[in-house]
C-alpha cells in the first residue's frame, strides 16, 4: 500500500527490504532518521557508534562477514570517516554495505556547505543519489546489487530537502540475499603496500566498468522535451525544481548515479539540443565532467555555487517569471536561534561570559553560547577541535593566558574526538581547562543516545561511560563536577582551575531540560513592586523572560524554574511561587 515517507525513512525502508543486516552511524542532521527508522525493524541490529570512522569501519566489518551493511553520517562526518572510506574502497566487500551521507546546502544545521560528490570521486566508489523518497527506497535496494556486483562498497547521497521532505513511496517486502560466507583472502584485505599496489588497478578497472554501467542503468533517464533548444543536465532536488519550472518543455537528462557519470549518454543528449544547461547545487560536479568531455554547458557562470536553489532561482536563470508570495506589511523581527528554557548549559556560560574567558567552543547544542546576550564563546570548528585547540593557542600563547582561558565540549562530542584532545593535553602537559557539558544525551540532533548515557539505539540499558574515571584514566587529576544551576559553584569551579598549575576537567552535569524524565519546578513569578528593571535577570538570554511595561515577566508557559535568574536579582523581584 503507497503511503508517505521522510526520504530518510524511506531509505531506511529500502534498507530493510534489500535484506541489510547491520547499521552503525553517528547522528547528524540531516542524516539521522535513516538509523533512527532502521532501528525499528527488528530485523536489523542497528547501533549508535562513539564516531563516523568507527561506524564505517564496524559496517564494514560486517559486510565482511557476509551481511549487507550500513552506515549513515552527515557531510562532514564523511570527513572523519575518510580514512577507512578510502581504503575500503581498494579492498571492496563481501556482502553489500551502503554509505549514506547528507549533505547540508544552505547550511540549515552545519559549519560549512560540502559537497560530498568529490568524495565518491576522490575515493573510486560509485554514489547514487535520490530526488525523492521513491527513489531513496529504489535506490538503496538497487545500491546493494552494486555493491555486490562490482565489490565496492556504494555511497547513497541525500540532502536536507530529499532527506526531510515526504513523497509517496509503495513498500515491498523484505528479501534475504543468499549468505556470503566469509573467506581468508589476505591479499585483498590485508592492505600493505604490496597488496594495495595490486588492488589499485583492480580499483581503475572497476571504474570503467561502472562507467559503462552508468551508460545504460536506470539510474539515469532522459525525459524527452517539445522544444531541443535548452536540453537540461540535473540530479537530486534541482531535478524537482527544473520539472516545476519547465514542465516538459525541454528534454532533462537526470542523473540517479552521481558518480562514475556516463559518457557517450552524455554526448548523445548533448548532440540532441541546441544548448546544454546543467542545474545543480554547491559545487558544479556535473559541469565539469561535461567540460571535461569537451562539451560547452552554462553551468557556474549563471547558477551560484553558494547556497541552495529553489523554484524561483531556477526560473529566473532559464527566463521563466518568478512566483512570489503575499508579503506582509509589517517588519517581523528576528528570531535567532538561543538556548532553550531551562537549557543547564546557560548557567556555566553566564559564568564565563561574566569572568571575561576567552572559551574554545565546539559542535553541538552549547554552541548558541556564542549568541548575545552571552557572547561567550569564541570558536567553533569541528567535533573535538575545542581540546585540541585549547592546547595548542596555550603552548602558543604567554603562560599568564592559561588563567583566562576554557575549552568547552558536550558529553557526546566528547565521546567522539574529544578525548583524544584530552590525552593530548595530558601527554604534551599544556595548563589547560575543560569544561564538559555533561546533558546526558546527544541534544543537537534530537536526543540520541550515546556511551554517556546508559542506553543504546533501542533504549535497552547498556555500559556507561564514567567521564570522571576516563579522564583520570588519561592522566588529568584534578577532574570535579558541578551543577550548572548553581552559579557560585560554577564560579568557583572555574576559578579556581584556572588558577591551577596543571591541566583539569570541570564536567558540568544536568540532564537536559527537554528531556521527558526531567522533573521540573513550578515556574517562577515576578514581583513589580520589587523590580527595578534593572535587567539583570536579561543577562541570560532566557526566552522565558521579557520586560514588559517596564518590569521583568516570565512565561509561565516557557519557565522551568531552573533559579539561574533568581540567583541573579539583587532585589529578590524572581521567586518560585508560595505554596498554598
Amino acid at each position: 500500500m503507497k503511503q508517505l515517507m521522510l526520504g530518510n525513512e524511506a531509505v531506511a525502508r529500502g534498507l530493510y527490504e534489500a535484506g541489510c543486516g547491520f547499521v552503525s552511524s553517528y547522528p547528524g542532521t540531516p542524516s539521522t532518521e535513516i538509523t533512527e527508522a532502521a532501528a525499528k525493524y527488528q530485523e536489523i541490529y542497528a547501533e549508535w557508534a562513539p564516531n563516523e570512522k568507527v561506524a564505517m569501519e564496524a559496517a564494514f566489518g560486517a559486510a565482511l562477514a557476509g551481511t549487507r551493511s550500513f552506515c549513515g553520517m552527515k557531510h562532514v562526518g564523511l570527513n572523519v570517516a575518510a580514512d577507512p572510506l578510502f581504503t575500503i574502497g581498494y579492498t571492496g566487500v563481501n556482502a553489500g554495505m551502503l554509505i549514506g551521507v547528507a549533505d547540508d546546502a544552505g547550511m540549515h544545521s552545519s559549519q560549512n556547505e560540502q559537497d560530498s560528490r568529490h568524495y565518491a570521486k576522490s575515493a573510486k566508489i560509485p554514489m547514487v543519489e535520490p530526488a525523492d523518497s521513491a527513489e531513496g527506497l529504489a535506490f538503496a535496494k538497487l545500491a546493494y546489487e552494486i555493491s555486490e556486483r562490482f565489490d565496492t562498497p556504494v555511497l547513497i547521497k541525500m540532502c536536507t530537502r530529499v532527506s526531510h521532505s515526504q513523497s509517496v513511496v509503495e513498500p515491498g517486502e523484505r528479501i534475504m540475499p543468499p549468505a556470503k560466507p566469509y573467506e581468508k583472502t589476505p591479499a585483498k584485505y590485508i592492505m600493505m603496500p604490496g597488496n594495495a599496489k595490486r588492488r589499485h588497478p583492480v580499483v581503475e578497472e572497476r571504474t570503467k566498468a561502472l562507467t559503462e554501467y552508468a551508460e545504460t542503468t536506470p539510474l539515469n533517464r532522459v525525459e524527452p522535451g517539445r522544444e531541443n533548444t535548452v536540453g537540461i543536465l540535473t540530479a537530486s532536488t534541482s531535478y524537482q525544481y527544473v520539472k516545476e519550472v519547465v514542465g516538459d518543455r525541454y528534454p532533462v537528462l537526470k542523473l540517479g548515479l552521481a558518480w562514475p557519470m556516463p559518457v557517450k549518454a552524455i554526448r548523445d543528449f548533448a548532440a540532441s539540443v541546441e544548448k546544454l544547461v546543467v542545474v545543480e547545487e554547491l559545487d558544479g560536479f556535473i559541469e565539469d565532467h561535461c567540460r571535461n568531455l569537451g562539451l560547452d554547458v552554462v553551468g557556474k557562470d549563471t547558477f551560484s555555487m553558494i547556497d541552495e536553489l529553489s523554484q524561483n532561482i531556477v526560473a529566473e536563470k532559464l527566463g521563466y517569471p518568478t512566483v512570489s508570495g503575499p508579503k506582509l506589511d509589517v517588519a517581523i523581527p528576528p528570531r535567532p536561534p538561543v538556548m532553550c528554557a531551562g537549557c543547564p548549559h546557560r548557567g556555566l556560560f553566564y559564568t564565563l561570559a561574566k569572568n571575561k574567558l576567552t572559551v574554545m567552543g565546539d559542535i553541538g547544542c552549547y554552541t548558541l553560547g556564542a549568541v548575545a546576550p552571552l557572547a561567550a564563546i569564541d570558536t567553533t570548528i569541528c567535533m573535538g577541535a575545542s581540546v585540541s585547540g585549547i592546547h595548542g593557542f596555550l603552548k602558543a600563547s604567554d603562560p599568564e593566558q592559561s588563567k583566562k582561558t576554557v575549552a568547552v565540549i558536550g558529553d557526546s562530542t566528547f565521546m567522539h574526538s574529544g578525548v583524544t584532545g584530552l590525552i593530548n593535553v595530558a601527554y604534551n602537559e599544556s595548563n589547560s581547562t575543560i569544561i564538559i557539558l555533561d546533558n546526558s544525551i546527544t541534544g543537537m540532533t534530537g536526543h540520541q543516545q550515546n556511551p554517556t548515557t546508559g542506553f543504546n539505539l533501542k533504549g535497552d540499558p547498556c555500559t556507561k561511560i564514567d567521564l570522571e574515571s576516563l579522564c583520570r584514566a588519561v592522566g588529568i587529576r584534578r577532574v570535579r563536577v558541578v551543577d550548572p544551576y548553581n552559579l557560585s559553584e560554577c564560579d568557583q569551579a572555574v576559578k579556581e582551575e584556572l588558577q591551577a598549575d596543571e591541566p583539569s576537567v570541570i564536567i558540568s552535569r544536568r540532564p537536559c531540560a527537554l528531556l521527558k524524565y526531567v522533573k521540573h519546578k513550578a515556574p517562577l513569578t515576578v514581583d513589580p513592586e520589587k523590580c527595578k528593571t534593572c535587567k539583570m535577570c536579561m543577562k541570560i538570554g532566557c526566552p522565558a523572560i521579557s520586560i514588559t511595561g517596564g518590569k521583568a515577566q516570565i512565561d509561565a508557559t516557557l519557565c522551568t524554574g531552573c533559579g539561574v535568574c533568581e540567583q541573579l536579582c539583587k532585589f529578590d523581584a524572581l521567586c518560585a511561587p508560595k505554596e498554598v
